[in-house]
């Protein structure tokens, strides 16, 4: 097994047990996130929800703690031994805001985006570092965007190929030439390689230093056969050829330093998040960037043999409290999350228990008895790993984040 290298204990964001709820000003990030908590911050960015405050909309709100964004970066670096770090800001920044996370990672030497939309967003934001378009461009006409936005493009089939011979555009672009090795989703056979490196090269409107690229399908598993052959089978395409490698992802980052190249392109880590079964990314020095919570809208005392909601799935075992939050699958909470799921409630754990609701869903109290209506609820934080949440849901933990909805409110802890 690879060594997965020094633990730390990561960065704590400020994180209360109780909700943040008011904004000073609006807070720049993405157009679905443009509503906002009305009022002040604390100095450390978040003003506490207390009871018996003004009654909103919805309570759910999903705090982006920037300093944790900072420090997971600087982390990555400590592992990178000198590679540089694309920063994958897919899916929204992974549901985290795809403005603030681009400005919170300022010091990422690139970013990787899924669509030319999102490279428009990021240069309207002021974002000046490389842009890279993992899917590369979709129609003939997006070479001449790529080039007015300064964005560099993955080619990955024959028909970009096709494209990128026909342009007669001769103002250089800047491409990553992928090879699948074993993921077989995008990318040219590998024995190719030479052939299209030598195509794109000799055409005037690309720019020679091309950057060489594959995809690991199970680099989560540090001792895995199959990755270590897809480094081989990179390494044997594209030996002899110009230009810089980029085949790691985050958990390649974490278990094969023999695969981190030039070019190293982290997502989730970014945010707090590991998809290594078993592990959360605190156990790598990671801090999560995200923090969900609520409130309890309703406590009641039920009997033992009650049912709770839909489908009658939970049975009390015996008298006992139970609380309502205001979270459902309309806001992104999972509605497969089982019973036990763990929340914390003022701090303390509890259990989801029953069927997640569009709007709500219930909890057992008995671990915090003394709980009342306006408490917060956290359904995941620093205190409480998304991956535990997600492991119970049977998801990762990068579903959970990109799955939060519009009408979730948005805040920022500045740190």
């Amino acid at each position: 097994m690879h060594a997965r290298g020094p633990r730390r204990a990561p960065p704590s964001p400020a994180v209360c047990h109780e909700l943040p709820a008011r904004c000073r000003r609006p807070v720049p990030s993405s157009p679905r996130r443009h509503r906002v908590w009305p009022g002040g911050l604390t100095a450390r960015g978040v003003r506490a929800f207390h009871r018996g405050s003004q009654p909103v909309v919805r309570s759910a709100c999903a705090t982006i703690h920037l300093a944790a964004l900072r420090a997971n970066l600087q982390r990555a670096r400590e592992l990178a031994a000198g590679a540089r770090i694309m920063a994958v800001v897919k899916a929204d920044g992974y549901g985290h805001g795809l403005e603030r996370v681009a400005h919170a990672l300022a010091g990422a030497d690139a970013f990787g985006v899924a669509a030319i939309a999102d490279g428009q967003r990021l240069r309207a934001a002021g974002v000046h570092q490389r842009i890279v378009v993992l899917a590369g461009p979709d129609a003939p006409g997006d070479l001449a965007e790529l080039r007015r936005l300064r964005l560099d493009a993955v080619i990955h089939d024959d028909a970009q190929l096709a494209w990128l011979e026909a342009d007669t555009d001769p103002r250089p672009l800047r491409l990553w030439l992928k090879l699948d090795t074993g993921m077989h989703r995008l990318g040219f056979a590998p024995a190719r390689a030479r052939e299209l490196h030598a195509r794109l090269r000799a055409l005037p409107g690309v720019d020679p230093a091309l950057v060489l690229m594959t995809h690991f399908a199970n680099s989560d598993v540090f001792d895995d056969a199959s990755t270590a052959r897809q480094i081989e089978c990179f390494a044997r395409a594209t030996h002899g050829l110009d230009g810089e490698h980029s085949l790691a992802n985050s958990a390649a980052l974490l278990g094969w330093p023999a695969a981190r190249g030039q070019w190293l392109r982290v997502g989730g880590l970014l945010y707090g998040m590991s998809v290594v079964a078993g592990t959360t990314a605190a156990d790598f020095g990671f801090a999560p960037a995200m923090t969900l919570a609520t409130r309890l809208v309703a406590v009641h005392t039920l009997r033992e043999g009650d049912h709770v909601g839909y489908a009658a799935s939970w049975q009390c075992p015996q008298d006992m409290p139970v609380g309502v939050a205001a979270i459902g699958y309309g806001d992104g909470y999972p509605r497969h999350a089982a019973s036990g799921t763990p929340v914390l409630v003022g701090g303390r754990r509890a259990a989801v228990i029953g069927r997640v609701s569009m709007d709500l869903v219930t909890i057992d109290l008995r671990n915090v008895p003394d709980a009342r209506v306006g408490d917060a609820v956290v359904l995941w934080g620093p205190q409480l790993p998304v991956e535990q949440v997600a492991a119970h849901a049977g998801t990762i933990a990068y579903a959970l984040t990109c799955g939060v909805t519009r009408r979730v409110r948005f805040a920022e802890d500045a740190g």
